[in-house]
């Protein structure tokens, strides 16, 4: 069996994939909201104005939540899963809470989607928390990077909340992880 020809996805996201409050986890009012926020550039630092950028994560008692009524934001069930569109300035933002570690002694982290024009399929990456420096240094998927690229794998703690730039290409390139696929597997 051979795999199918990839199709680039985007620039037309505004037709099928928005829906109010997509970005917004938990109300931006609630007492323990955080903002995770940042920039999604292309390989010469230019930014994506039509990127969308999905996140899921635990709780922040570290449990992955199961909940339906992910499109229906009814301002007190936190799903943890949403959806943020890039502005012309490729810049996007997050209402949520923080993730505790699924796990004792792993690091948290948010597990990173981005859509955008000229990609033939989603890349996918994760955001650490950067507070647990001894979970971060054990975490087997970052230990297997290379350590001059780590830090594109680690929010940077901000007044305004958490940042995590993504950068699609190029010096300083976000690390993207690949998954296998079951077609891969029949091929």
């Amino acid at each position: 069996m051979s795999a199918a020809p990839g199709q680039t996805v985007g620039p037309f996201f505004h037709l099928g994939l928005v829906y109010p409050q997509m970005n917004e986890l938990v109300p931006p009012a609630n007492p323990r909201a955080v903002r995770l926020h940042g920039r999604v550039t292309d390989g010469e630092g230019n930014p994506v104005p039509d990127a969308v950028i999905e996140i899921w994560q635990a709780d922040p008692l570290g449990r992955v939540v199961r909940r339906p009524g992910s499109l229906r934001r009814d301002g007190w069930t936190f799903t943890g899963w949403g959806r943020a569109a890039t502005d012309p300035d490729g810049l996007y933002s997050f209402a949520t809470l923080e993730p505790g570690p699924a796990e004792p002694g792993k690091p948290a982290f948010f597990a990173v989607t981005v859509f955008a024009r000229g990609l033939l399929d989603r890349l996918f990456t994760r955001a650490y928390l950067p507070d647990d420096a001894a979970a971060l240094a054990a975490d087997p998927l970052l230990s297997a990077v290379d350590p001059a690229r780590r830090d594109t794998l680690i929010t940077k703690r901000v007044d305004q909340g958490l940042v995590f730039d993504l950068r699609l290409q190029g010096t300083g390139e976000t690390v993207f992880l690949s998954y296998p696929r079951l077609r891969d597997a029949w091929a």
